[in-house]
């Protein structure tokens, strides 16, 4: 008996050796095998880029995987407890793996079998970490022992807080969202810090499955679970019976965080900065590299700007009448599920869409758009509006704004028709009839300084249409250009009081012939540059390109960034070429700063994921700026290492010239500042196909443009006076008392010298029709009447026969014009 026990114990002996040792050459194989965990010293988990404005506000997020790292740290406790009681109780207890949590659930799956229910695991959180980021989902023994020893080997060389950090991070969690952080602000738009025990609770229940527990489609399964998460933290002794009960009774409370833009009006800007950083850096570094991107996004500013654009082009659209309802749904039954579905101008919430549910020759009852939930469930409440009929009368013109087709909203609109509506200020339930504007324009404004984008506003809706049309949309300035043809003439011996012959003119290319024609029809005679640019003369334009020549107004417009390569011929020098606003707004705004070359930006300063700048805009150094206390030194300067690209003579004068522009010409009377001067210049295209105004103060730039994304005509009238000035107006005459009150800066040296307006000439006192002229050192008035454009010089009788002006000036008794 002896004899066999001792058989049986060495047959015992044998085989378990026999088991060790393949166990042993099975785990070296495996062990083989295994990544290296070390790399986890280097984690880098994608996350996102946020977007700032310029006071710090978030503008935007980017994110393949919505994720923000927290350090462990940063946590707070009844977070941490919340998971560590529904994903693993005793890590900070075990090596890696629970053997009293893998027997549970060995048990618990033996009893399960032929129940149909998923088999239950007993991965640790050290384990769960070694599956995420270094072994796949597999479903096999190899994997699963490859996960354990990962866990013992990332057990020895980690501490506990530093494997529980790395798993909070990079857990996936649902709706795009990664990492504890990125579900805080996903599920309830709030920092981790803010969470309550129940939201918690719930967030520690999705890993397991966020597609079991989605909070609108398995509402019930969710607060079940979430429940489940709660009385474990009680049974834990994390948090008390009463907090659990509490908690227990709370509703989800979910609210789904909004995606694009953070910032009222600021989609066109965000686009902008998001294009900039790809093409700076690669989509990958914008979507998973943690960029914090400061902007120089003005908010205020940017909301007076989308404001002026929309109602300067809904006004231009409304002249033209109504083009009809955006769709027609059924009003004799429940009307709000089917008006749910209208998709709506998200980027315009001030305006909402609504049903026509009765039509009477006084008003228009309407049922406006219902709200829907984050798990499109329609809101059963049903409100109710009405427009009256003084409030769409300009709907009564057809779509063409020639004749009127109706008399009451009763030839306008039916039961049924879908609308845009508007809610009128202090007046309770009323509304007035809207619709999205065929027309488009851009705007863009800047310090002049810096070269900032302080707003830009690309249409009349991001939704509407992603194109942005103050950077992306080519257009012919027009007589906008004009300023530049004039700042290359000044900038080589020209002056304000040059006088060029305002008669018609023919080219001939080709076998082509091109008659320039002013705007109106009608020629003055010989003028002043000063008032070729007030009026806008065509014909004086195109005389002083081709007397000084088309390569050097060619040299300027590339040199100020207008066009890259821009073609020397003599149209040009009406604006004939494409550029877009943002570049004639620079343009313009090395003018206003006195001639520096500016770098236009919507990009103050980009850091990495660890906080190291590696973009700022600002090139200026600063000596001095530095010094860590104060020893009796000169106070730091700060270095302007611009190019000069105008003369600040010549940038003052044809300052000067546009001011007039504003008080006496094209734009006189449109834009009402009186704390500080204001400068700009209209511009039209042939046809009236593009409207245009950029004008300036002396720290703050901005320019506009209106037309139709293919080009047509706006219709007769539609000028840059008509339509771009007074949404520049609109937008300048706010934004200015946001700004310093300022003069523009005359450079020393320049002289100030009086001359009549018409002839150019010194006036004498007691004269009229004069105006004081800037001059540069060396010039001043022509002694004698020179035209440019005739070839000849004009003795005094002759001006009269030439110059209806001059003859009213001399009539008048102007004695000293000769």
């Amino acid at each position: 008996m002896i004899r066999l026990i001792g058989y049986f114990f060495g047959l015992a002996c044998v085989l378990f050796l026999g088991v060790a040792v393949v166990a042993a050459i099975y785990l070296a194989g495996v062990s083989r095998d295994l990544p290296n965990y070390e790399v986890l010293n280097s984690y880098e988990p994608p996350v996102a880029t946020r977007v700032h404005a310029g006071n710090g506000a978030l503008m935007a997020e980017y994110a393949r995987e919505r994720r923000l790292f927290l350090p462990i740290q940063a946590i707070p406790d009844r977070v941490k407890a919340a998971f560590l009681s529904a994903e693993d109780k005793n890590f900070y207890n075990h090596p890696g793996v629970d053997p009293a949590g893998l027997a549970r659930a060995i048990v618990n799956n033996l009893q399960n079998i032929g129940s149909g229910r998923r088999p239950e695991g007993a991965s640790t959180i050290t384990q769960q970490v070694a599956k995420n980021f270094l072994l796949s989902n597999d479903q096999t023994i190899d994997r699963k022992v490859k996960e354990a020893i990962l866990s013992f080997r990332i057990e020895q060389t980690y501490s506990k807080d530093k494997i529980l950090e790395l798993y909070l991070n990079e857990i996936f969690f649902g709706l795009n969202s990664y990492g504890i952080a990125g579900a805080a602000l996903t599920y309830f738009d709030k920092s981790v810090t803010e969470l309550t025990i129940a939201e918690s609770a719930y967030l520690a229940a999705l890993p397991k499955g966020p597609n079991n527990y989605h909070p609108y489609r398995r509402e019930a399964a969710a607060i079940e679970r979430r429940n489940w998460v709660v009385d474990r933290m009680a049974e834990n002794g994390y948090i008390t019976p009463a907090d659990a009960a509490e908690a227990k009774q709370q509703p989800l409370g979910v609210k789904p965080r909004t995606g694009g833009s953070h910032l009222a009006a600021s989609e066109y800007f965000a686009e902008a900065v998001r294009r900039e950083i790809i093409e700076k850096y690669s989509d990958d570094t914008l979507y998973e590299g943690g960029l914090s991107v400061r902007t120089s996004l003005d908010p205020e500013l940017q909301v007076l700007a989308r404001a002026a654009l929309h109602n300067g082009l809904v006004q231009y659209d409304e002249r033209r009448g109504f083009r009809g309802p955006l769709s027609r749904i059924a009003v004799s039954g429940d009307w709000g599920p089917e008006l749910a579905k209208v998709p709506s101008l998200r980027d315009v919430p001030e305006w909402q869409v609504a049903v026509v549910i009765a039509v009477s020759s006084k008003e228009v009852d309407i049922g406006l758009q219902p709200s829907t939930d984050a798990g499109d469930k329609v809101d059963e409440a049903r409100k109710m509006g009405v427009i009256k009929a003084e409030n769409m009368k300009w709907a009564y013109r057809d779509a063409a704004g020639e004749r009127k087709t109706a008399k009451s909203p009763e030839g306008v609109l039916e039961p049924g028709d879908v609308v845009y509506v508007e809610p009128i200020a202090d007046e309770e339930g009323s509304y007035r009839l809207r619709q999205p504007p065929k027309v488009q324009g851009g705007f863009v404004a800047m310090d002049p300084n810096t070269g900032r984008v302080l707003a830009m506003t690309g249409g009349f809706s991001y939704a509407q249409s992603e194109f942005n049309r103050a950077t992306q949309a080519m257009r012919q300035p027009g007589s906008s250009f004009k300023p530049f043809v004039y700042a290359a003439a000044l900038d080589n011996g020209y002056t304000p009081a040059s006088v060029i012959l305002d008669a018609p003119i023919e080219m001939v290319s080709g076998g082509q012939v091109w008659r320039p024609e002013n705007y109106g029809g009608g020629s003055a005679g010989p003028q002043t540059l000063r008032l070729g640019i007030e009026k806008s003369r065509n014909q004086m334009t195109v005389r002083l390109a081709q007397d000084m020549g088309m390569e050097l107004v060619a040299e300027y417009a590339e040199r100020f960034g207008i066009y890259d390569d821009m073609l020397p011929v003599l149209a040009m020098s009406l604006g004939s070429g494409e550029t877009t606003v943002l570049r004639m707004v620079s343009a313009y705004a090395v003018i206003a700063n006195g001639g520096k070359q500016i770098k236009p930006t919507v990009i103050d300063r980009i850091q990495d994921r660890y906080g190291n700048t590696i973009f700022r805009h600002e090139e200026r150094t600063c000596d001095g700026c530095n010094a860590t206390a104060w020893t009796g030194q000169d106070e730091p300067t700060l270095v302007d290492n611009r190019e000069q690209v105008l003369d600040p003579m010549t940038a003052y004068q044809i300052t000067s010239m546009m001011e007039g522009v504003v008080k006496r010409g094209t734009a006189a009377g449109k834009i009402n500042i009186s704390d500080r001067p204001v400068a700009g210049k209209t511009g039209t295209t042939n046809d009236e196909k593009d409207a245009w105004f950029v004008g300036f103060t002396p720290n703050l730039v901005a320019g506009v443009y209106v037309g139709f994304d293919t080009p047509a005509p706006l219709g007769r009238g539609s000028t840059g006076s008509g339509l771009a000035a007074p949404i520049f107006a609109d937008f300048m005459e706010k934004a200015v008392k946001h700004l310093p009150a300022e003069k523009f800066l005359v450079p020393e040296g320049m002289q100030f010298i009086p001359v009549n307006r018409t002839t150019g000439m010194m006036a004498f006192e007691g004269e009229p029709d004069t105006i004081v002229e800037a001059f540069k050192p060396g010039t001043g008035p022509a002694d004698v009447f020179a035209v440019i454009g005739e070839g000849e010089y004009l003795p005094p009788e002759e001006i009269l026969e030439t110059s209806p002006q001059a003859q009213q000036a001399v009539t008048s008794g102007a004695a000293g014009l000769f």
